[in-house]
């Protein structure tokens, strides 16, 4: 048997003495003001069993770890007819990058980078009456928690320094890969990244992806085959020009957001999350890297 409990203490006796934490993301000025001393770290084991440390009940902004979420909606409502749009090819760039955008004639690379998002974005704007609405309580159902919900501030923060974000969807607009108004897909865009969750619920939420589709409640969410490919993508794509270096220090599908969260999970095993604001040099969080790199080894657990 593994002693979770005591590896997750050892994890944080270990990275909470790093001298350098990485460096918050200041250019959403929201995300600016969190304490760069937080740690927080969730075990979720299919069985039911749960284990955690340090800050794992405080609430972040979950940022591009709501991509995934947004894709497993999107693929429940139109299935294949998503990769008509977006492709399932690492980019080797930074999330924001558009180069590729203009040269791939606006089909972006894969669903977990910034225009590939803003795609699936606009095809559930296209498919829900009310997409925040809508997308906030599928969020909340997955993981059987109402208290989930948008941070306003954040979003705000977003839609006015968002500027990035502007250009990639008026390129996807340009090449008639984005079916409503710039405005209103940003919108969605925009609150879906404001998310505000703890790492326990989004090993909740990442549940289906270790659980053959099936979230917490055991209800088919999306198919074993959606599930699977859904994670081959967070190994290949979720943290954008570092992944290869995270499927080859810690070897399990996740996904990163620019608040410092990570969550990954094992499939038939678990799912993991861990956050720490401070973030490297490619954005993804310094310690929470460190953190899950040390649980595959201690624990001898991955998908390898």
């Amino acid at each position: 048997m593994i002693d979770y409990q005591a590896i997750l203490n050892k994890i944080h006796a270990n990275v909470i003495q790093e001298a350098v934490k990485g460096h918050i993301a200041r250019y959403i000025p929201e995300l600016s003001r969190v304490n760069p001393e937080r740690f927080g770290m969730h075990l979720k084991l299919i069985s039911g069993e749960e284990f955690a440390v340090g800050d794992s009940e405080v609430g972040f902004s979950i940022q591009s770890i709501s991509k995934v979420l947004t894709l497993a909606m999107a693929m429940s409502k139109i299935g294949t007819h998503i990769w008509d749009r977006v492709d399932v090819e690492p980019s080797g760039n930074p999330f924001n990058h558009l180069s590729l955008l203009e040269l791939e004639e606006g089909i972006p690379r894969n669903p977990l980078i910034n225009s590939g998002a803003i795609v699936i974005a606009d095809i559930l704007v296209s498919q829900l009456e009310n997409p925040k609405a809508d997308f906030l309580k599928y969020v909340q159902d997955i993981t059987g928690d109402d208290s989930i919900s948008y941070n306003l501030k954040v979003a705000q923060s977003e839609k006015e320094t968002g500027f990035n974000n502007f250009a990639a969807a008026n390129l996807l607009k340009s090449f008639n890969n984005l079916n409503n108004s710039v405005d209103d897909v940003l919108d969605f865009y925009f609150h879906q990244c404001s998310l505000e969750m703890t790492c326990s619920q989004l090993t909740k939420a990442f549940f289906l992806f270790a659980n053959k589709g099936k979230c917490l409640a055991q209800m088919a969410r999306i198919t074993k085959s959606q599930a699977k490919r859904i994670n081959a993508i967070m190994l290949t794509c979720g943290f954008y020009d570092e992944a290869g270096e995270f499927a080859f220090e810690v070897g399990l599908p996740g996904k990163s957001g620019v608040g410092g969260g990570i969550v990954a999970a094992l499939p038939h095993e678990f799912t993991i999350a861990v956050w720490s604001p401070g973030l490297n040099e490619r954005g993804n969080s310094k310690l929470g890297m460190k953190a899950l790199e040390h649980f595959t080894t201690l624990t001898n657990q991955s998908i390898f």
